[in-house]
């Protein structure tokens, strides 16, 4: 074994004795998957020779700032789950001798721990059966969760989805920016410029408390479901770092801006960015079916726009990131946050170009 392995099996081993996890461990590996969390699976040998695999994982707070309140957060959202989905699969995270489902180690790192559930994920996929399924499993999300009082969570990353305030904060900046920065984005403030009050609309009536608060996700990626291995069927909805109070119809737009995205998000040629109908068709199919009975006439009726708005939402960050000069999102170029922009507007502007169409493949599946 080298010593990294030696002290990192050490590191280990002592979390797991704080989580009260009996036996040594066998065997850990790194899971690479994610870029903001250090995430372990760690398998431990217990009594008579059985095996049992957990899911360490030390939380990056620099990036969480709140990580005590992310933990309550969850603490609230997997009991809840749990109790709802008797016989199925469900997170469960350990917990300390004092009863908490976090803790520190000798160098105040920040750690939980949580069961190991054998699964497959997507990154993306271009099966309408898996896009299918991803939205039948975020729409279950929401569903198992609708009796809980949204507004009892922690709002950990506070005014995440207030579009009105993140195109206020990219205006303020691009009135203190410089000419020759401003003259690369013209076009594209332009158009935020032109449609900010369309985008901004569902945000602003959330604020004043005209639509409902439910327990949001506020990453519904496809590769924040786990799925079973043989069947493909959805298992468990993942990843609850940013669980909050919100709304739901950004949560369904987020996903769709995704997954029916034709390109990767940080496309250069926005000729080939076009929004796909039959992926939108085919999420819309699985989300629905398990949130039409739940979600209010307005929340539906608003699912296009709210993926219209998320879109220039999106779009804004990046540009307003590309004005500061790159200090938020990661990139692997100059303009990089500026090739983001235009590849979210392209298919913001194909999404307008499609809402009715999107509007009757929503109200096709309500009516399934």
């Amino acid at each position: 074994m080298v010593e990294k392995d030696f002290e990192m099996t050490k590191k280990l081993a002592a979390i797991g004795r704080q989580f009260m996890i009996p036996g040594d461990i066998y065997a850990f590996s790194v899971i690479k998957r994610g870029n903001i969390n250090a995430t372990f699976k760690v398998t431990f040998k217990q009594e008579e020779e059985t095996i049992e695999t957990y899911i360490f994982q030390r939380i990056n707070t620099f990036v969480f700032k709140s990580p005590v309140e992310i933990m309550e957060n969850i603490e609230l959202v997997t009991s809840f789950i749990e109790k709802k989905s008797i016989g199925k699969p469900s997170l469960k995270f350990r917990h300390t001798k004092d009863g908490k489902n976090y803790c520190y180690d000798d160098e105040s790192s920040f750690w939980r721990v949580m069961n190991y559930i054998d699964s497959v994920t997507f990154d993306l996929s271009d099966d309408p059966y898996i896009i299918a399924s991803t939205g039948e499993a975020f729409g279950q999300f929401v569903m198992l969760l609708s009796e809980l009082d949204g507004s009892k969570l922690h709002e950990t990353i506070p005014d995440f989805h207030n579009t009105g305030k993140r195109l206020d904060t990219l205006f303020k900046h691009e009135a203190l920016a410089p000419d020759e920065v401003l003259d690369e984005c013209r076009n594209e403030l332009r158009y935020i410029h032109d449609v900010g009050h369309k985008a901004r609309k569902l945000s602003d009536k959330f604020l004043k408390g005209k639509l409902p608060v439910r327990v949001t996700h506020n990453d519904t990626k496809c590769n924040n479901v786990l799925f079973d291995k043989d069947t493909k069927r959805p298992l468990v909805v993942i990843d609850l770092d940013t669980v909050m109070p919100g709304m739901a119809m950004y949560d369904f737009g987020d996903a769709v801006r995704f997954i029916a995205n034709s390109c990767h998000e940080d496309e250069p040629d926005v000729r080939k960015v076009f929004f796909d109908t039959s992926k939108f068709r085919a999420f819309c199919k699985g989300y629905l079916g398990q949130v039409k009975g739940i979600l209010t006439k307005e929340e539906i009726d608003s699912l296009v726009l709210a993926t219209f708005s998320i879109t220039i939402e999106l779009a804004a960050r990046f540009l307003d990131d590309y004005i500061l000069g790159d200090v938020y999102f990661k990139i692997d170029y100059p303009g990089h946050n500026l090739v983001r922009t235009r590849c979210q507007l392209a298919l913001a502007k194909d999404i307008m170009r499609k809402f009715d169409e999107l509007t009757r493949i929503v109200e096709e599946s309500v009516n399934m």
